[in-house]
C-alpha cells in the first residue's frame, strides 16, 4: 500500500514539474517577444508583467462600477440610475429612505414644482389618446407616453428583440425597428411597431440600394406597422451613417437588411434624395402615398435655421405636407457605434433642442399638427416628465430597455462580445437571454415608468402626465437658485399670418 501511494505521488511530481515546465517555457517566450517587438514600448521595457497594463485597463471599467465609482459619478449611466431600472423591472417597490443622493444643487438639475392641494388617486385620469397623422388614410392614436426607442436587429440579437417585442405588446407601448429592417421577431409579440427608413433603405430598398414603393407597401401591410420614421440623423453620430461591423452581418441579417453577408454594413450618412426641406417634404409625402401610414422624421438638431424653413415651406404647400411627427434625438451619444469625435461634441443636447423645436413649431402654428418624440438618456421618471414638461409628447428610451433587457453596461455594444446576449450574434452568449423571463421585465419597466410619471404629475396638481407643462418645473442655475423652465423658454406668440392653425399651449 506504502509503495503505491509512493507511486501516485512519483507520478503527481512528474505531472507538477512538466506543468511548471511548460508555465515557465511560455513565460520564456513571451519574454523574448516582449523584449524583441518594437509596437508597445512598456512591454519592451517590462516583458511579461507589462502586458497586465492591458489586462487591468479593460477590467477597469467593471471594477469602477462595483468597487469604487460613487452612487452618481459614473457615465453615461450611474449606479443610482441603473439601480432604478432594475427595480422597476423586477416590480420591485422604488422607494428609498434616509434622503436623496442626488446632488440637487448642479447647474441644470430639473426640480418639479408640487402643489399644495395634490391630485388624489381617486381623481386621477389615464394618460389621453394622442392623434398621430390626421392627414393619412390610416392615423395611428396612441396612449402609449414611454415607447421603445430605434435598435436595429443586428445590432441586438434575436432573444432580445424577441423579448422587448412581447414585452412592448404586454405594456402596451410601441417599439421602433431600427434602420435594419422589419424582421420575423419584431412581429413575433405583437405589439405596434415604427419602421424607421434609414439612409440605406434596408428592408425597403431595390437591387440598386433606392428606396422601393413596392417594398414600402409590403411592410405597410403588416397592420402592426403603425408608422414610418425617417432617420435624417441620431444622437450616437449625427452625420454619419449606421454602422454594423462584419462579424454581426450573418446569413439572417444579410437577408432582411438585402446586403450581402459577412460584410460591414456601413450607411450613406444621409439621404441622397433629400437636398433641401423641399425634397424632404416630397419624401415624406412619397412614402405617405405608398403606405397610407403616418410618416415622420428623426433628427438631431444642431443648426436650426432649416426648421423655419421647414415650417414656412409646409404652410406653403398645405398644412396636411407636414411630418406627422418628429422624434428629437439628443447629441449625446446612444446605443449605435460611433467615432468619439461625433458621440461627444456634435448635436445640441435634448435639453436645449427640444424647447427650441417646440417653440418654433408652436411660432408657425405647427405644435399641434406635428407630434413630438423626445429621444436620447431618458431612463427614469423625473427625465421623461422633464420632456414632457419641455414639449414632447411621447418620449423614447433605447438604453433604458437595454437595462430591462439585463444589460450592465460593459460598454461592447460594437463588438459582437456582449457578455449579456444582448448586443451579439454568438450563439453562446446569446443563450444567457431569456425571452420569456425578460420580456415581462421589459413589460414592468415600461408600466413602472408611466406610473412614476403619473406620481409626478399627481404631485404637481395635475390629473395625467400630457398635463403636465414649462410651469410645472424650476431648473438649478449656476448661482443654485431655480427658475421655472417658462421663464427660461417663454413661449413665443404664433405669427399671425398662421393664426388659424391650432396649436397647443403645452
Amino acid at each position: 500500500m506504502t509503495s503505491g501511494i509512493l507511486s501516485v505521488l512519483s507520478t503527481l511530481t512528474y505531472v507538477l514539474v512538466f506543468v511548471l515546465g511548460l508555465i515557465l517555457a511560455g513565460l520564456i517566450i513571451v519574454f523574448i517577444i516582449d523584449v524583441t517587438q518594437k509596437q508597445d514600448a512598456v512591454r519592451r521595457n517590462y516583458p511579461v508583467i507589462g502586458r497586465f497594463r492591458h489586462i487591468f485597463s479593460e477590467l477597469g471599467e467593471f471594477f469602477r462600477q462595483y468597487f469604487f465609482a460613487m452612487d452618481r459619478e459614473e457615465m453615461p449611466f450611474n449606479r443610482a440610475e441603473r439601480d432604478w431600472v432594475s427595480r422597476a423591472t423586477k416590480g420591485k417597490g422604488n422607494t428609498i429612505a434616509f434622503g436623496s443622493t442626488k446632488n440637487l444643487d448642479s447647474a441644470g438639475t430639473p426640480i418639479f414644482v408640487n402643489c399644495p392641494f395634490p391630485t388624489l388617486d381617486t381623481d386621477a385620469a389615464e394618460t389621453t389618446s394622442c392623434e398621430i397623422g390626421p392627414y393619412c388614410e390610416k392615423p395611428f392614436a396612441s396612449r402609449s407616453l414611454f415607447n421603445i426607442s430605434a435598435m436595429s436587429f443586428g445590432a441586438l440579437s434575436v432573444p432580445a428583440v424577441r423579448a422587448l417585442s412581447h414585452g412592448a405588446k404586454m405594456a402596451g407601448c410601441w417599439m421602433n425597428t431600427g434602420e435594419g429592417g422589419l424582421s420575423p421577431y419584431h412581429l413575433e409579440g405583437g405589439c405596434d411597431i415604427v419602421f424607421q427608413i434609414g439612409t440605406a433603405k434596408y428592408g425597403v430598398r431595390d437591387e440598386h440600394g433606392k428606396l422601393s414603393d413596392d417594398k414600402l407597401r409590403e411592410v405597410a401591410a403588416h397592420e402592426q406597422v403603425r408608422m414610418f420614421e425617417i432617420k435624417l440623423s441620431q444622437g450616437a453620430k449625427p452625420g454619419k451613417g449606421g454602422i454594423l461591423p462584419a462579424e454581426k452581418v450573418n446569413d439572417t441579417i444579410a437577408q432582411i437588411r438585402g446586403i450581402p453577408e459577412g460584410e460591414a454594413s456601413i450607411s450613406p450618412n444621409r439621404h441622397p434624395e433629400i437636398n433641401s426641406v423641399e425634397e424632404m417634404l416630397d419624401f415624406i409625402e412619397r412614402v405617405r402615398r405608398a403606405t397610407g401610414k403616418p410618416v415622420g422624421i428623426k433628427s438631431v438638431v444642431g443648426a436650426y435655421g432649416w426648421l423655419e424653413l421647414l415650417c414656412k415651406a409646409i404652410h406653403k404647400r398645405g398644412i396636411e405636407s407636414a411630418p406627422d411627427f418628429f422624434t428629437l434625438d439628443g447629441g449625446d451619444g446612444g446605443t449605435g457605434a460611433a467615432p468619439m469625435p461625433l458621440m461627444d461634441n456634435v448635436g445640441l443636447k435634448l435639453k436645449e433642442s427640444l424647447p427650441m423645436l417646440s417653440d418654433i413649431l408652436h411660432k408657425y402654428g405647427l405644435r399641434d399638427r406635428v407630434k413630438i418624440i423626445a429621444s436620447g438618456k431618458r431612463i427614469t421618471p423625473a427625465e421623461v416628465a422633464w420632456a414632457i414638461c419641455a414639449g414632447a409628447d411621447f418620449v423614447n428610451s433605447a438604453r433604458g430597455f437595454m437595462f430591462s433587457l439585463g444589460c450592465i453596461q460593459s460598454l461592447k455594444c460594437n463588438k459582437n462580445t456582449c457578455p449579456t446576449g444582448i448586443t451579439t450574434h454568438d450563439p453562446r452568449l446569446q443563450r444567457g437571454l431569456d425571452p420569456e423571463d425578460k420580456k415581462v421585465k421589459v413589460a414592468n419597466y415600461c408600466k413602472n415608468m408611466v406610473h412614476e410619471v403619473e406620481v409626478i404629475a399627481h404631485s404637481c396638481g395635475v390629473d395625467e402626465p400630457r398635463q403636465l407643462g414649462r410651469k410645472h418645473v424650476r431648473i438649478v442655475q449656476d448661482t443654485g437658485k431655480s427658475i421655472a423652465l417658462d421663464e427660461l423658454y417663454p413661449r413665443p406668440d404664433i405669427l399671425s399670418q398662421y393664426m388659424p392653425s391650432m396649436a397647443t399651449t403645452q
